[in-house]
């Protein structure tokens, strides 16, 4: 049996981050995840003028919930779409004038709901080139509160952000909810927020679910980041591909705040073996691998984790209700679809779903990765068994892994 030491949780670290900076104190995270994402958050709240004294597994951020230090701050969010979504919404309850840039991929992806939203709040908030796309400039004077309504179809941060948001108002937040994808990471948000003393109510009514945030404030708090569950899908599948290969992920098991160690269920269902304990999580191949159909709306980020393990199974792979992934950092959904065809896989593909036929991929094939650091690691579960396969941009992990391929390697070794 392998054991894997994961690094933190992405999800975790950032609202960790966005938690801490509005808290009354100073906060300690434990095993924060540092990566290009986290390391580009951390640096737009010390751009915006709040205090984060970073040392190897810990990171220290001395909360302001009046807001930002600086009345005037230029953000750039790297790729990070938590950066980009939940640090101008932090500034909106402060006062001064920010202006927020990212990379052209994060440009391209949207953000158009949580600014009406903010808009409908009160809020100046102006996008200076595409509607609904960054760059864009929050000029803050505090926020009121309210009620308002929100369709998070597309991203589940659109509400995490205004969540986070509502104990920083003057009143609170009621959300009415009309649409929601990827739910078990507001449900993460929600268990942080109580974590820092937030105090969050839902009620499901015939408009949708409506979620009341109090005018509490935060409370500064030591917080331990449990290892990330996406990541380790990678690992996990690595595991169900061949007989008796078997690893395991402490930390990360009954109790587990993040969605997606649901992932190991579908794994399940395809013929693995699966321990899930209050120590950690265990995956081990048994030599079956069945096909199966799965809707992975609730956990999404895993969808080419399994899309790259689907050519192994015994029959055909379809997965539903993922349109989402269509507007991540790709196309996730084509982009698997392109690099499984290239390797000579049988695919088929809608607007929302992905269809994977049995075949031994076959290279060399160099994987389009187009700059998304999940396309490189769920293929390099593939390239265990298809060699020749590359990347055409390996170094896309650092995004929230950078290690990732060192790590794998080792895994891979001591599997042989």
């Amino acid at each position: 049996m392998t054991v894997i030491d994961i690094p933190g949780s992405k999800s975790v670290t950032a609202r960790a981050l966005f938690l801490a900076a509005a808290a009354r104190g100073t906060t300690t995270l434990l095993k924060p995840l540092r990566s290009d994402d986290t390391e580009g958050f951390a640096e737009g709240l010390k751009a915006l003028g709040y205090e984060v004294r970073q040392e190897p597994g810990a990171w220290h951020i001395t909360g302001r919930p009046e807001g930002p230090a600086r009345d005037t701050a230029e953000v750039y969010c790297r790729d990070g779409a938590t950066t980009a979504r939940f640090l101008p919404t932090l500034a909106a309850a402060g006062h001064g004038t920010y202006r927020f840039d990212a990379s052209a991929q994060m440009r391209r992806r949207p953000l158009g709901p949580l600014s009406t939203a903010l808009r409908t709040l009160g809020v100046d908030l102006r996008h200076e080139e595409n509607e609904g796309h960054h760059p864009l400039t929050v000029t803050a004077r505090g926020i009121k509160g309210g009620a308002l309504t929100l369709d998070a179809g597309q991203s589940s941060q659109y509400l995490t952000a205004l969540l986070m948001l509502g104990p920083l108002t003057a009143e609170g937040l009621a959300i009415t909810v009309t649409d929601l994808v990827s739910e078990p990471y507001v449900e993460i948000t929600l268990a942080m927020m109580r974590a820092f003393g937030a105090r969050v109510t839902r009620e499901d009514g015939p408009a949708g679910r409506t979620y009341t945030v109090e005018p509490t404030g935060y409370e500064a708090t030591v917080y331990p980041v449990e290892p990330d569950a996406s990541t380790s899908s990678y690992f996990f599948a690595a595991a169900a591909l061949d007989a008796g290969r078997s690893v395991t992920v402490p930390g990360l098991g009954e109790g587990a705040l993040q969605g997606d160690l649901a992932f190991v269920d579908v794994l399940r269902r395809m013929g693995a073996d699966v321990s899930v304990t209050a120590e950690g999580t265990t995956v081990r191949g048994t030599g079956t691998l069945r096909g199966l159909t799965v809707n992975m709306r609730d956990i999404s980020d895993t969808m080419p984790t399994l899309a790259a393990l689907a050519p192994f199974a015994d029959g055909p792979v379809r997965i539903e209700d993922v349109a989402n992934t269509r507007v991540k950092e790709c196309d996730r959904l084509d982009a698997c679809a392109e690099n499984l065809r290239r390797l000579g896989i049988t695919v088929h593909t809608g607007p929302d779903w992905i269809e994977i036929h049995p075949g031994a991929p076959a290279g060399p094939v160099e994987i389009a990765t187009h700059g998304d650091h999940r396309i490189v690691m769920s293929f390099a579960v593939t390239a265990l068994r298809t060699p020749g396969i590359s990347f055409d941009d390996p170094g896309c992990v650092r995004k929230t892994f950078p290690d990732f391929h060192h790590v794998f390697e080792a895994f891979r070794r001591a599997a042989a």
